[in-house]
């Protein structure tokens, strides 16, 4: 990343724009520094690229917080399952599939791992299982027991499993809705699942991502993270985020990229960060509830297998296309 400096793990870019010039700083760890040490052993230098400016700071150098860190850190993961289901008694038997695969009770446990992972306490669990489908949990969490946060914390890189080391959260919430859904006049089914981590303090919830994506058996998936609000140091220096990011699709193993199509939305002026994912590979039978391709004709084979890439092309790129 241009600008960046392994040393003093920050980002300073100098951008222009109506109001004159500023600076948007990524900063990797808090280093403390006054102003007269910053003017001894601080040097601007120009970077490769017009308009930005590379700051040199020493190890030694930090930036000290004034009081709480109160950047919000959202990740909204939302996964979808696509079924074809010709008949009402198909669809009757994928939703109460769908149902008992993905309670209250399996989805508590799911957002407890994730607790896990970004070192939540806690507080209170909400949990409501819907007729005729669907459910809900809510988690109210606090700060975990981990006093440190580790340095990987900070990397753009795919985040542990359960039964590996957790991290320090500050006050957060955690959500599950689940959205199983049809109609009448369309032989297939869809389900989905939104979830919504959202913390504040020093750790991201994109660590959790890499489980999330284990947790559900998922055609396709969309991912938002963004960084809302600010938070200060002792010189009243605004902080708009305090860690590296380029693309959520680094906080993503290989092994699970290699299956999927991505997109990327980003705007990083913003702190905002889009990705949409979908299979590469299809095999009809993984979408064919109670049978298999077998019994199909090859005719019907083709044609279930268009209005199945349909489908998921719609919700892939979020707009209606020509069926003729």
């Amino acid at each position: 990343m241009d600008g960046y400096n392994p040393h003093a793990n920050v980002l300073v870019r100098k951008v222009s724009s109506k109001r004159g010039w500023g600076f948007f700083a990524f900063v990797h760890e808090f280093y403390h520094w006054d102003w007269e040490m910053m003017k001894k052993e601080l040097s601007l230098r120009p970077s490769s690229k017009q308009g930005e400016t590379r700051l040199e700071w020493t190890p030694n150098q930090h930036i000290t917080l004034h009081g709480f860190n109160n950047l919000t850190k959202s990740l909204s993961f939302n996964m979808y399952d696509i079924c074809y289901t010709k008949t009402k008694e198909e669809r009757e038997a994928y939703l109460e599939y769908i149902d008992e695969q993905y309670n209250a009770e399996r989805l508590t446990h799911i957002l407890k791992n994730v607790s896990d992972i970004i070192g939540a306490h806690v507080l209170n669990v909400a949990q409501q299982d819907y007729v005729p489908q669907g459910a809900s949990v809510t988690f109210l969490v606090s700060e975990g027991p981990v006093v440190e946060v580790p340095t990987e914390s900070y990397e753009e890189s795919p985040g542990p499993l359960p039964d590996n080391v957790v991290m320090q959260l500050d006050k957060s919430h955690i959500t599950v809705h689940t959205y199983p859904e049809y109609h009448p006049n369309v032989e297939i089914s869809t389900f989905r699942a939104d979830i919504d981590v959202s913390t504040c303090g020093e750790i991201s919830p994109l660590k959790a991502l890499n489980y999330l994506i284990r947790s559900f058996d998922t055609d396709m998936m969309t991912i938002d993270y963004r960084v809302r609000g600010f938070t200060r140091d002792i010189y009243g220096h605004k902080l708009f985020i305090d860690h590296d990011i380029s693309s959520i699709q680094n906080y993503i193993p290989d092994e699970v990229k290699d299956l999927f199509h991505m997109i990327d939305v980003n705007v990083y002026q913003e702190n905002i960060f889009h990705t949409k994912c979908k299979l590469r590979q299809f095999d009809l039978n993984n979408y064919l509830f109670g049978y298999t391709k077998d019994k199909l004709t090859l005719e019907e084979q083709s044609e279930i297998t268009e209005r199945l890439h349909m489908e998921m092309d719609e919700i892939y790129y979020g707009k209606n296309m020509d069926r003729n």
